[in-house]
């Protein structure tokens, strides 16, 4: 694996310790999507189409298909990934319909499923994954952000899922995603009126987890991703693992899932030098072996 020459670009004030880097995995240029590292293991992942409020096009689906394959199959320095998007308004505006203007059927399922692939995949993607929403999210960019692990989201911002006032449904996860957030009830209203909610509303319901000012929103996520960065790597995959596919099982089978988890960790390196480093009084210094 090569190692990327850092950029010399860095945020301004407080953020000038969160050097930028390329990724240290060789990850390609995208058209839609554009990557930097924050310091040694944290990727920023940014939706940039911010001239048309980062709508998701046929390029972006494969774009983000692409990465996210990618990441799932060989990101040894990666243990978190931010998402945001360009611009600052709008964090994804959902389906580019100027471009699905005119399309056939056929030619709408086949854009479709290249989405549904793009979402299953970040879902199933085995790194923890927050969404710093820092501009409106609606339609398929709401699904996208119910698709990470947690939200982060700027003062202002608002959601929806409008897709019904469309004569359409949502077809990302978001149906299943937004129930499973905020319970039946309420998915069930949200998704039959399109209405749109705001941050301070999704943080009352349990949808977001911090809202930050606009201007400081990015530094506050990646100082979250960070933290999350710092622990072991293996140890934080298997809890993402645990949660996910326990909280679809009942109780009992659920815990017997989760100590197969913790069972996978007791003979790797990390936790040998968790121990260790507890036991001398030292940071460790984990590798996610």
């Amino acid at each position: 694996m090569v190692l990327a020459a850092r950029l010399s670009r860095t945020a301004p004030g407080k953020a000038q310790a969160h050097r930028a880097y390329l990724p240290a995995m060789k990850l390609p240029t995208y058209q839609t999507v554009t990557t930097a590292m924050h310091g040694e293991h944290v990727l920023i992942v940014t939706l940039s189409r911010p001239d048309v409020g980062n709508a998701l096009n046929t390029q972006m689906g494969r774009d983000l298909l692409d990465l996210w394959t990618r990441l799932t199959e060989d990101a040894p320095d990666i243990r978190c990934v931010v998402v945001t998007g360009a611009g600052g308004k709008i964090f994804c505006g959902g389906g580019d319909l100027k471009e699905r203007q005119g399309m056939s059927k056929a030619q709408w399922l086949h854009q479709h499923e290249i989405f549904e692939r793009q979402y299953w995949a970040l879902i199933d993607l085995p790194l923890p994954v927050l969404a710093a929403v820092n501009g409106h999210a609606y339609g398929g960019g709401l699904e996208l952000a119910l698709c990470c692990d947690f939200i982060h989201a700027a003062q202002g911002v608002r959601f929806a899922l409008p897709e019904v006032a469309l004569g359409i449904m949502p077809g990302g996860g978001g149906t299943q995603n937004l129930s499973r957030a905020l319970g039946e009830r309420r998915a069930k209203e949200l998704l039959m009126t399109g209405r749109p909610f705001s941050a301070q509303q999704a943080l009352d319901w349990g949808l977001v987890n911090e809202i930050h000012a606009p201007a400081e929103l990015l530094a506050k996520a990646l100082d979250t991703a960070a933290a999350i960065a710092t622990n072991a790597p293996l140890a934080v995959r298997q809890i993402k693992k645990s949660v996910r596919y326990g909280s679809q099982m009942e109780i009992r089978t659920a815990l017997r899932f989760e100590v197969e988890a913790y069972n996978h960790l007791v003979d790797t390196a990390d936790r040998v030098e968790g121990v260790s480093a507890f036991n001398e009084k030292r940071k460790p210094r984990f590798t996610g072996r």
